[in-house]
């Protein structure tokens, strides 16, 4: 960790400390957007977040995914309520990894301002990057322009997505296409799910008006690569969930007071913490690994094997946050389920554990040696 990305890490979290402590998750879960305008945008003229790993002339910072990376595990601590996993992990990538110059300068530096919101459509499950899965389909050519078919049942910030990429089979093979919004024959239906303070949404392509972006049927590459980028995002916003959820544990551990004494002291209550802390860790090892190599071709593995396992340590690590707290962290009021809840339905985006197991053999037995 450099001295940079530790001002980074203490800047952003003392800004989310004011903007996104527990009141305003819970207050936010619960509004029709899901995310506060306002916050969002000083996100962007303050801090630069949005633009943090784009190319200097388009707006942004220039760093790189090592540096995004420390923001996603601060956001995932904070259970931050808003679209910014949909639009800097998911459609900046996509943008920056589809070689059209013309389109990465219309719409890049809108999305690193935080004046635009974007999403991007894989197949329309939240699952990892599969040519095989896409659903959408999409008609026309450049000259007639083209128009996109389909439904999308589970998409993220899909209701209040000003630009959605989507990724679609044409004639020529798999595509992909930028949709306005508000374009006609785009119907979009927010969902209730498990993790309330991340929201999906369904959305219908009847006919939809739709811009070609990149070469046709040349949207592989740019795709799979913004897909492992992603994954390595969400394992970092994974990881600075477990860590909260541990030292939140600990904390209470120090503080409670059973039988004259701190729960902490008890062996069962050690054990279970150290247990945690093992986990955090391993994941924290994972995570920077693949945040550093995703310039190379480590990355399809180092993000597979960061997804796996910061998965596995922020589902156990927030369960045992809640056994540690005891009844109290069952219950409603308790923060201890939003991190369950988030644990869990992060757990299955991009590939559940399982599937990166069974991705990690197919990519190690084809790896040269």
């Amino acid at each position: 960790m450099t001295s940079a990305q530790d001002e980074l890490r203490q800047s952003v979290r003392e800004f989310l400390a004011q903007t996104s402590p527990s009141a305003a998750v819970r207050a936010l879960m619960d509004s029709d957007t899901g995310y506060d305008e306002a916050a969002w945008h000083r996100m962007a003229a303050e801090l630069g977040l949005h633009g943090i790993a784009v190319p200097e002339r388009f707006g942004g910072a220039g760093a790189g995914t090592a540096e995004l990376a420390v923001v996603f595990e601060e956001m995932g601590a904070a259970l931050l309520c808003a679209p910014f996993f949909a639009t800097v992990a998911l459609a900046i990538p996509a943008l920056l990894t589809s070689t059209d110059d013309d389109a990465i300068a219309e719409f890049v530096p809108a999305l690193a301002a935080g004046t635009t919101t974007a999403t991007v459509i894989f197949n329309g499950q939240l699952g990892a990057w599969d040519s095989s899965t896409v659903a959408l389909t999409a008609h026309g050519d450049d000259r007639r322009g083209y128009t996109v078919h389909g439904e999308a049942p589970l998409v993220l910030d899909g209701h209040t997505a000003d630009l959605v990429l989507v990724a679609a089979v044409c004639d020529t093979g798999t595509s992909l296409f930028a949709v306005a919004g508000g374009a006609r024959g785009l119907s979009r239906r927010p969902l209730a799910g498990l993790d309330r303070t991340r929201r999906i949404a369904h959305l219908e392509f009847d006919d939809t008006p739709a811009r070609l972006i990149g070469p046709p049927g040349g949207a592989e590459p740019g795709l799979s690569l913004t897909s492992d980028i992603a994954t390595v995002l969400l394992a970092a916003e994974q990881l600075g969930g477990a860590a909260r959820c541990l030292d939140t544990a600990v904390a209470y551990a120090k503080d409670r007071i059973q039988f004259g004494r701190p729960i902490g002291s008890f062996q069962a209550v050690k054990h279970r913490c150290a247990d945690m802390l093992v986990l955090v860790e391993g994941a924290r090892s994972a995570v920077a690994h693949a945040a550093a190599v995703t310039d190379s071709e480590e990355l399809a593995i180092a993000a597979s094997v960061a997804k796996l396992v910061a998965s596995e340590a922020f589902t156990h690590v927030a369960l045992d946050n809640m056994r540690v707290h005891g009844g109290v962290g069952f219950t409603w009021e308790h923060d201890a389920h939003l991190y369950v809840r988030r644990a869990k339905a992060s757990s299955l985006m991009f590939g559940e554990p399982d599937h990166h197991a069974l991705r990690l053999g197919e990519l190690v037995a084809t790896t040269p040696a």
